[in-house]
């Protein structure tokens, strides 16, 4: 049976396959969970970075790469560049989606098993919280039904208000279809 976990705390520090990391288009680190995650990984997930840049020009919003994870306890990086909040009149909802979906299906390419997601675009990017974990957890179930590789997927919320909002809509999912931990 395939794992949902909700976790109240740091994504940096997750031993997983993969971290997804809220990013920005540039790929050159910022604030917020990009800007730690570019911190603590070190200068080997920039010279990734940079090298995609190069290669591709950055990463439209929606889309998602992969890096290594430099010295961060994940294997790899997945950055994804979820929408800014422009009350959804900009097809927010779809780009939000889309960043999980696409987070996802670069991860079953890589045949990772485990990823740990932040709460993409909640914060600088102000998209509502309620309606962006909806979208999140929807996306991964969705996905997850005929996952091959992906066995268990992380909510990792930093902040209190986002593990409460994740607590509440998990609690809703059937526990015959997944294993539901942390709530």
């Amino acid at each position: 049976m395939k794992t949902l976990r909700l976790i109240q705390g740091d994504i940096t520090i997750q031993k997983v396959d993969a971290i997804v990391n809220a990013a920005n288009t540039s790929l050159l680190g910022g604030g917020g969970v990009d800007g730690a995650i570019h911190r603590k990984g070190g200068s080997q997930i920039l010279e990734d970075c940079q090298k995609i840049r190069a290669r591709q020009g950055g990463c439209a919003v929606g889309q998602a790469v992969i890096t290594s994870a430099g010295t961060l306890p994940s294997r790899f990086v997945i950055h994804t560049v979820g929408p800014t909040w422009h009350d959804g009149q900009d097809d927010e909802n779809e780009l939000l989606k889309n960043a999980y979906l696409n987070s996802l299906k670069l991860a079953e390419k890589h045949q990772l098993a485990t990823v740990a997601f932040p709460n993409i675009s909640t914060g600088v990017y102000h998209f509502p919280k309620h309606q962006a974990a909806k979208i999140a957890i929807k996306a991964v179930i969705e996905y997850m039904q005929d996952a091959e590789s992906l066995a268990e997927i992380n909510f990792v919320c930093f902040d209190l208000e986002n593990f409460k909002i994740y607590r509440q809509q998990l609690a809703e999912v059937d526990q015959n279809q997944f294993q539901v931990l942390g709530i």
